[in-house]
């Protein structure tokens, strides 16, 4: 039986993932089978729009059952596997590393063994068409000086944190499938996103949300960190250009052409808020900014270098960073029903958790 014009993503129920997925009907119109655990990060709402589409079929399941993923891919056929799925936040990845490991180590080996195993009894020419394209991010690299040059595709890998070290075993087994096997994979490294549907543990959400309510906002450390933030739409059309065009075997870093000290994107966030909703007993929300102790292992800077995605296959950034920011503020304002969905108990008590003692300090 030939392939289908189907792709299986996996973790399309989480931030990056729901984003893609939603993309991909819009643009594309092509079937999806979304395989999601829905695990507190994971939210079937943010997918609501296409809750009556036939082109999304939503699958809860973990990618670590082998059972499981080998049955979708025999059932449904499909010509690529977009895998997002895994753990990604750095301070859960220090408190329990153990999910990490599973998910974005195990769980990426299940899915290569079934995509292996299926791709293997395909016609050549359906061999010659499937992609497996894995999502990692800029983290596996590790830290880099003010000065240093940006991550590019050789950088040799260094990663400072279980959530890092977990992706990175991830891609290297991802690299091994293609040169031990011959597994047509792809590979996409990237920095720091943002915008609607991120769960509000991560900084731009959290800070939103805090600013809103008149909560402290707390910066890690002197704020000084930089990273290079990409907004989430655009990484979602650099995922399709390197499905569609990117070389088998290939990595591609994906960035935002946007470093920021994490301090000036908190006060940019006040800054918009103030505006957009301005609230007279707080004032200028700037005076919420509260500096904790950092986490243990915080990398100084990331930075991308994107040009072999933009000379190889012609994708840069459309969004400014000042642009995707008030987007993503807007976003969150319009979407107050949307974030009271997703801070459950288990949210409320990892806060008060992780930023309670560091409050103290």
């Amino acid at each position: 039986m030939p392939i289908s014009d189907t792709i299986l993503v996996t973790g399309g129920a989480g931030f990056i993932g729901s984003n893609f997925v939603l993309a991909w009907v819009e643009t594309v119109g092509t079937p999806v089978v979304n395989l999601d655990a829905l695990t507190y990060a994971g939210n079937p709402a943010s997918l609501d729009c296409l809750s009556s589409d036939g082109r999304q079929l939503l699958v809860q399941g973990d990618i670590c059952n082998a059972e499981l993923v080998g049955s979708l891919l025999r059932e449904h056929r499909p010509r690529a596997i977009v895998h997002f799925a895994a753990e990604s936040h750095v301070d859960r990845s220090i408190v329990a590393p153990d999910a990490f490991i599973r998910t974005n180590v195990q769980g990426t080996f299940t899915l290569l063994e079934q995509a292996k195993s299926y791709w293997s009894g395909l016609s050549e020419a359906d061999r010659w068409a499937f992609r497996f394209l894995h999502v990692s991010t800029d983290e596996v690299y590790g830290s880099l000086g003010a000065a240093d040059p940006a991550f590019c595709e050789t950088t040799p890998y260094a990663p400072n944190s279980p959530y890092a070290a977990s992706k990175a075993a991830s891609d290297h087994l991802v690299r091994a499938y293609y040169h031990t096997f011959g597994l047509p994979v792809l590979t996409t490294n990237c920095s720091n996103n943002y915008g609607p549907f991120q769960f509000p543990e991560k900084l731009i959400p959290l800070m939103i949300l805090n600013a809103l309510e008149g909560k402290p906002l707390p910066v890690y450390g002197d704020g000084a960190n930089v990273r290079d933030w990409l907004y989430v739409r655009d990484h979602c059309s650099a995922i399709h250009a390197v499905l569609a065009r990117g070389r088998i075997g290939e990595t591609y870093n994906v960035g935002g052409n946007s470093e920021r000290m994490n301090l000036d994107v908190v006060t940019a966030i006040c800054d918009l808020l103030d505006e957009m909703s301005p609230d007279p007993r707080l004032g200028s929300r700037r005076k919420l900014v509260t500096f904790v102790k950092d986490r243990p292992g915080h990398d100084r800077r990331y930075a991308i270098d994107a040009s072999k995605i933009a000379r190889e296959l012609g994708w840069t950034p459309a969004e400014q960073f000042e642009s995707g920011l008030r987007r993503t503020v807007r976003w969150y304002l319009d979407h107050l029903d949307w974030v009271e969905n997703v801070r459950t108990g288990a949210y409320l008590r990892w806060i008060e958790q992780n930023y309670k003692e560091r409050l103290a300090t």
